[in-house]
C-alpha cells in the first residue's frame, strides 16, 4: 500500500454536506483509510493535543495534513490555525484552509498565521475531487513529510 494512502488526514468541517463530498473525493483518490473528522474548532484542538478520547494515538494519530474550514462553531478556524502554529510539536504540520470565504482579509490573515495553502471550496463535487487529487500529489507524495517526522520525534508524554 502506498504510504500516502495511509497517512492521516484531519478534516475540520461542521457542514455535513461538505464532509460527505470530501469523503467521496478522498475515497476516489484512495485516501479514506485514515480520515479523521472534527466538527468544530474545539474538537480539532482536543484531537491535536491528544485530550480525552483523543489520547489514544493508535486510534487518533497526528495527521500528516489538515483541511481546515474558517467558519466553525465554538472555536473559529483562524484561532485553530494560530493554536497549531503556537505548538512547537505541530508548527510544521501541513494546514490547508478550505473555505467558502474569498475575502482578501481572510486570505491575508490565514497566510500571516502560517497556512500552507488557502483554497476556496468549489461549487461542485468534481471540483473538490480535482483539489484532493492535487493535494494528494503535492502535499502527500512530492512534499517531504516534515510534520509527520517532527511529530514522530516528539518525546513520549509530550503532545
Amino acid at each position: 500500500m502506498d504510504i500516502c494512502t495511509t497517512q492521516t488526514i484531519l478534516l475540520v468541517e461542521d457542514e455535513e454536506n461538505d464532509v460527505v463530498f470530501m469523503e467521496m473525493a478522498l475515497e476516489k483518490a484512495g485516501l479514506t483509510s485514515a480520515l479523521q473528522i472534527a466538527e468544530d474548532g474545539e474538537e480539532a484542538i482536543s484531537y491535536l493535543s491528544g485530550e480525552g478520547e483523543f489520547a489514544d494515538r493508535t486510534r487518533f494519530p497526528l495527521p500528516a495534513l489538515i483541511f481546515l474550514d474558517l467558519k466553525l462553531p465554538r472555536v473559529m478556524g483562524m484561532e485553530v490555525l494560530k493554536w497549531i502554529r503556537d505548538q512547537p510539536a505541530l508548527d510544521t504540520m501541513v494546514v490547508i484552509i478550505l473555505t467558502s470565504s474569498q475575502q482578501r482579509s481572510d486570505i491575508q490573515k490565514a497566510c500571516a498565521l502560517g497556512a500552507n495553502s488557502y483554497l476556496v471550496k468549489p461549487s461542485n463535487p468534481l471540483g473538490l475531487g480535482e483539489i484532493v487529487d492535487l493535494v494528494k500529489r503535492y502535499w502527500l507524495q512530492l512534499n517531504h513529510p516534515t510534520a509527520t517526522l517532527a511529530a514522530a520525534a516528539v518525546p513520549a508524554g509530550v503532545r
